[in-house]
């Protein structure tokens, strides 16, 4: 779904591939690859993409045929990866604009980017396994399993895996940009 969504856009601008790939800073092949489906783009990816073509993430995953009853199976979600010691996501929900549920796990050392970052959403985000910190506009908030924690995500944050034992979260935004 996302390599359609991706060639569409790509088409829409008149883009080629190669012209895409300068223009984003990632290689032809990974954009080929994106658009055929052979691999899942990581998230800074992504942003890149979505500034070429100057929209929102969560645009790059709109389906206008999305199912009014929406079932997320494990072992066939979209996957947004990540370099190593960031975290990657398990899209949980369909893209129909309104809201974007992502699950990860976090080993030891883990983050979610590399620097705080910014968003006009909502964020909430359950602990499912383990223990984070989230780092919402400057503040350390130490969660475990079964707490959560809202905030306004366009304060700057991040979560991180202190621990030694990895973590499970979950994560919710609306309006959609993960």
């Amino acid at each position: 779904m996302l390599g359609d969504r991706l060639r569409d856009l790509r088409q829409q601008h008149s883009l080629t591939l190669r012209q895409l790939a300068t223009a984003a800073d990632v290689s032809p092949a990974l954009l080929s690859q994106i658009e055929n489906g052979a691999t899942d783009p990581s998230l800074a990816t992504l942003r890149k993409l979505a500034q070429v073509f100057q929209t929102s993430i969560a645009e790059l995953f709109s389906e206008p045929e999305a199912p009014a009853v929406h079932i997320s199976r494990a072992g066939s979600r979209t996957r947004l990866a990540a370099p190593p010691g960031q975290i990657a996501y398990d899209r949980l929900t369909p893209g129909r604009g309104d809201l974007e549920v992502l699950q990860a796990d976090l080993a030891p050392g883990d983050a979610s980017s590399a620097e705080p970052w910014a968003h006009p959403s909502t964020e909430c985000t359950i602990v499912l396994v383990g223990e984070i910190v989230a780092d919402i506009g400057g503040e350390k908030y130490p969660l475990t399993t079964g707490e959560a924690i809202t905030f306004d995500s366009r304060l700057p944050h991040l979560y991180r895996n202190a621990s030694d034992q990895p973590a499970r979260i979950v994560i919710a935004v609306t309006p959609p940009t993960p």
